[in-house]
């Protein structure tokens, strides 16, 4: 079958992938009320296309922390890549490298940072957690960019781990083949290592909820690397970011998986945080991007670029490194077809007036299209 749209992927992933590796990736927090919304909340965002525009050329590159990209389009942290394919994380770094865009490696990745910058040249990132013992962390940071990362993207909307009750349900557990790679040959202290899954036990009980702004500061006392902060939603959180010297924001709910329903959806929380942080930071969206209209649609609203990880995910375990180049391919010609019949020939030109929302005119659009 030809794959004419990034969502197909996700029905080939679901009948290859176990179920219980399937239901991992896929499900949401409780209700999944926010998992629906994500992508539902971009249904309600019409087009103000203007007309008559040389859109003859259309230009997609741009800049992300002083780094040149092909497009506004890049690779969020998702766990666990080996479970999806054998090549996991790799194919990723590959493919991603190969769009000319940056992938973010997640701390719990079943391949390392040294084993991704050892397929080649790219820019990628590292996403980072907090945990109780700060050596760790430490470690952790220093691998990253001894490894030749740019960046790290610190979660920052989990103290605790949401209710994901398919994983309950499943009694969820990394497969004895594989292990969370960044953690091997850290000084992880005194930890019982009796189980089979002792590595994802550990990250998953070790979060710190005690993790603050002040940390932020300790941080940055320890790494040169710039810092994003990642699951921000709200414009006083904003404000407060750019007060503590991060880099940049990442607009997220943990894609509604880990952490608390009833969440704003992400194209919604955008603006709020777009407006607050005033130009002095860039703003990022990760959430619900299936299409190039969502994209532009995040562009429109004030974002400087995108990050997509369930895509990846089931791209991934459709057809390996091809499948995630392809996926991404799909979503750079989408957005481009979206700014020729918007009148844009570049990314500077998208605006907030190339959109109407149910929010500015809560009677004009149905609840869903």
């Amino acid at each position: 079958m030809e794959i004419t749209n990034v969502m197909e992927y996700e029905k080939i992933a679901k009948e290859k992938l176990p179920k219980l590796v399937y239901d991992y990736y896929a499900s949401g927090a409780e209700d999944q009320w926010t998992l629906q919304e994500n992508r539902n909340a971009f249904s309600r965002i019409l087009f103000r296309p203007r007309i008559l525009k040389d859109v003859s050329e259309i230009d997609v590159s741009t800049r992300v922390l002083g780094f040149n990209i092909s497009m506004p389009i890049m690779v969020a942290p998702t766990a666990m890549q080996k479970m999806a394919h054998p090549d996991g994380e790799l194919a990723t770094a590959r493919a991603t490298s190969a769009a000319g865009t940056i992938m973010t490696l997640s701390t719990c990745a079943t391949c390392s940072v040294d084993e991704v910058a050892s397929t080649g040249p790219g820019i990628r990132f590292f996403q980072l957690y907090v945990y109780k013992d700060r050596n760790v962390v430490r470690q952790l940071a220093k691998r990253a960019e001894e490894a030749g990362f740019k960046a790290i993207a610190l979660t920052v909307d989990t103290p605790r781990f949401g209710r994901r009750e398919a994983d309950i349900k499943n009694r969820f557990a990394l497969p004895r083949d594989l292990t969370l790679k960044n953690f091997e040959g850290l000084d992880l202290g005194e930890i019982d290592k009796t189980n089979d899954s002792w590595l994802a036990s550990y990250a998953a009980s070790q979060v710190d909820q005690s993790l603050s702004w002040k940390d932020i500061k300790w941080l940055q006392s320890i790494t040169s690397l710039p810092i994003l902060l990642k699951g921000v939603l709200t414009a006083e959180d904003a404000r407060i970011a750019v007060e503590y010297g991060a880099e940049g924001i990442i607009v997220s709910n943990h894609g509604a998986r880990s952490q608390l329903d009833y969440v704003p959806p992400t194209i919604m929380a955008l603006e709020e945080v777009v407006k607050a942080v005033q130009g002095r930071i860039p703003v990022f969206l990760d959430g619900g991007v299936r299409r190039g209209t969502d994209i532009f649609k995040a562009l429109a609203l004030g974002a400087s670029g995108v990050f997509v990880g369930r895509p990846t995910l089931f791209s991934l375990a459709a057809d390996g490194e091809a499948g995630v180049r392809k996926m991404l391919q799909m979503l750079r010609d989408e957005l481009e077809l979206t700014m020729a019949l918007s009148g844009c020939s570049s990314l500077r030109e998208i605006s907030r007036n190339h959109i109407k929302t149910d929010w500015d005119f809560p009677h004009y659009l149905p609840a869903k299209l």
